[in-house]
């Protein structure tokens, strides 16, 4: 009978686990980042094979990608504030992935009948195509965003409560979530172009957002019935506090009393006008950039400022698996096949690291945990500057870093093809132009991804505690943008890294990038540091000892407890 009732206990408790919030939650954002994984590997390898091979059409994407996030990022933070949890949930996810099932025909008309484009009217019908799908899918990556925001940064933190510890779980399987779609997704849709066509990878991928949109919106519509909580928003409470506050003077003119009138005060805005506001041209042009300057002024103003700017700081590097470091491993002679199971090791290590964070968070805090990713980060890449210098490095300061543009500037001669999509973490890998000689040793490639690798445990843990660090510490009215402006500094310091690998893309001059890179590392957990030190003073170094809040002189009201 005991036997019975354990085996009843556990299978309800099974039950209520894949019916809770949390669970949803978790299936809703596995196909949000399945279909997103598959998009972004896909995307740029449908522009590449469009363009006969080039990158231009890559290359144009990610900037107009990167550059709308930069200047829209506050302007989706805000809008994500002002609305209903709901409708922001559902609105995103309607555009996101409407775009993506657009572009994915519009691709699959263009792979079908380019030659018959390519003869109308000089070719300008496809440039419009062309023009079309870089346009659909930035849309696509804006509504993502504020999908992002809303879900990763709004959702879980109303669902899990005031329970940090559910918090950092939460976050933490999130994240393995996105690690291992990282790595599955591509593969899939990898092989369907190959062993198919691109235009059937493009028909699986808009029949895949298809059904995947209506799942996602189902889900979303019981977690939002299950939490009661995600009804209620911080600005619609203050904007119905301004409003009990303005009744009892409006009663008394009525001659009602306040008790009265209470229950139809939240319909009293249709009946009433509102008071006036600027509706003019210049009021509606100035807007979104009164936004901008608003939203990036009160991330300068927030307690975890210093916190968000090192994470921002960590985006400024060569040293990730994105399309830089695969196209200087080709150039050291490893092949495909060896760098498939690179990233695939690094995959493993960011899910260690992410395991780790919620270990560390438990014995030592939150603050604490940041702390300590950042010196393991820092340890690991000490093998990457160690590989500039050891044998097999083609590190060479006689070599000018802007070599190979200067030439490609004058006309000499071109610059071998390489993948410069900015869509950070989805490298699509491609054999090089030329055929480069063996190396005599292979050693500082290996301390280069050896430190890569190992580098990701802390780089994962450090993001999941910069992460929490966001989520609790600002107030519920200013999540949204607070977050849009922390995706803008990443995509500004990404942008400038692969400015950076522009400037100087010969193999000689990788080393340097390796040392600046390394150098921006430190700065950014240098910034951490002084969040740190200046929240926990000398009791940061006592790893066992308990936190306290974070004290703000200059925002008494935010809740900070860590």
């Amino acid at each position: 009978m005991a036997t019975t009732a354990a085996k009843r206990t556990c299978w309800e408790t099974l039950q209520d686990f894949f019916s809770s919030a949390k669970f949803l939650i978790y299936m809703g954002h596995a196909l949000s980042t399945w279909g997103d994984r598959m998009w972004n590997f896909a995307v740029a390898v449908f522009l590449v094979e469009l363009y006969g091979n080039s990158l231009l059409l890559t290359a144009v994407y990610g900037l107009v990608v990167a550059g709308s996030v930069l200047l829209l990022g506050a302007n989706i933070g805000n809008w994500v504030d002002r609305n209903p949890r709901l409708k922001v949930a559902q609105t995103s996810l309607l555009v996101q992935n409407s775009c993506v099932i657009v572009c994915g025909v519009l691709l699959m008309l263009v792979f079908q009948y380019k030659e018959q484009l390519t003869e109308l009217y000089d070719g300008w019908i496809l440039t419009t195509c062309y023009i079309l799908v870089i346009t659909v899918a930035n849309i696509a990556n804006l509504a993502s965003t504020a999908t992002s925001i809303t879900i990763q940064r709004d959702w879980v933190v109303v669902v899990a409560g005031q329970d940090s510890s559910s918090l950092a779980d939460m976050n933490a399987t999130v994240r393995i979530i996105d690690q291992l779609t990282n790595i599955l997704a591509p593969m899939l849709v990898g092989q369907i172009m190959s062993f198919g066509s691109h235009f059937i990878g493009c028909g699986f991928i808009s029949g895949w957002n298809l059904c995947s949109m209506c799942v996602e919106y189902a889900l979303l519509w019981k977690v939002y019935q299950k939490t009661p909580a995600l009804a209620v928003k911080a600005g619609q409470k203050e904007q119905q506090q301004e409003l009990k506050q303005l009744s009892p003077t409006k009663d008394l003119e009525s001659g009602q009393s306040p008790e009265e009138s209470s229950q139809p005060l939240m319909n009293e805005t249709v009946n009433t006008p509102n008071p006036p506001e600027p509706q003019g041209c210049c009021y509606r042009v100035t807007e979104p950039l009164c936004t901008f300057k608003a939203g990036w002024v009160a991330y300068y103003n927030q307690n975890i400022f210093f916190a968000g700017m090192s994470l921002a700081f960590l985006f400024m590097t060569v040293l990730g698996f994105d399309c830089i470091t695969t196209g200087y491993a080709y150039t050291q002679g490893l092949n495909g096949s060896m760098l498939s199971l690179l990233m695939g090791a690094s995959a493993v290590s960011g899910i260690c690291g992410t395991v780790a964070f919620t270990w560390i968070r438990k014995k030592c805090g939150l603050i604490r945990t940041g702390f300590i990713s950042g010196m393991v980060q820092l340890s690991c890449l000490t093998l990457c500057v160690i590989s500039v210098f050891a044998p097999g490095s083609p590190f060479d300061l006689s070599v000018s870093p802007f070599q190979d543009l200067y030439t490609h500037l004058v006309g000499q001669q071109s610059l071998p093809e390489a993948d410069h999509s900015l869509t950070s973490g989805n490298a699509t890998t491609m054999e090089p132009a030329e055929e480069f000689p063996p190396l005599q040793s292979y050693m500082s490639v290996g301390l280069l991804f050896a430190g890569v690798i190992a580098a990701r445990i802390g780089l994962w843990s450090f993001d999941l505690t910069v992460t929490q660090l966001i989520q609790e510490n600002v107030i519920e009215s200013e999540r949204g943008v607070i977050n849009g402006v922390q995706n803008s500094m990443n995509y500004l310091l990404d942008l400038l890294h692969f400015i950076m690998v522009i400037l100087a893309p010969n193999p000689e001059a990788f080393g340097l990038l390796v040392i600046i890179s390394v150098s921006f590392v430190a700065m950014g957990h240098m910034m951490y540091f002084r969040f740190a030190f200046k929240s926990l003073g000398s009791r940061l170094f006592l790893c066992c000892s308990p936190e306290q809040k974070v004290e703000t002189e200059d925002s008494p009201s935010l809740p900070t407890t860590i």
